[in-house]
């Protein structure tokens, strides 16, 4: 199964945290599964890294290539996902995730998420 995950997902996942579920992380590890990240989540972090808040300390080009590194894909955006997002309900604000929820939709790629407001949207999502 091809699988987008969320940015906290993908924070997550790269440092091993406890807040992975069991199940999601059988999800993540599973070799049949195809992992991908959008660009959109290294850009998000990549601004929030750039704020220079005391509580962020992710660097958004390491976490890339240890993505990379580890096996995932890198779904680069396109304009394609760019006008799916006029077709989505207005459910979230958040331009991020729509664009993740665009991604997904246009890609047929199933997107993890740990957001419940996200998870509302109709299409390929599974909230964990």
């Amino acid at each position: 199964m091809k699988l987008l995950l969320d940015t906290h997902l993908l924070v997550w996942a790269i440092s091993t945290s406890k807040r992975l579920s069991p199940k999601t992380r059988a999800l993540i590890e599973d070799p049949d599964n195809q992992l991908f990240f959008s660009a959109a989540s290294i850009w998000e972090l990549a601004i929030k890294q750039g704020l220079g808040k005391e509580n962020f300390s992710i660097d958004a080009r390491i976490m890339r290539r240890g993505l990379l590194d580890n096996g995932y894909s890198e779904l680069p955006i396109s304009s394609d996902h760019a006008v799916a997002i006029d077709t989505l309900p207005p459910i979230h604000k958040d331009p991020f995730d729509r664009l993740l929820i665009a991604q997904a939709t246009v890609e047929g790629i199933t997107l993890l998420t740990v957001d419940p407001i996200v998870s509302r949207y109709p299409g390929p999502i599974r909230k964990v």
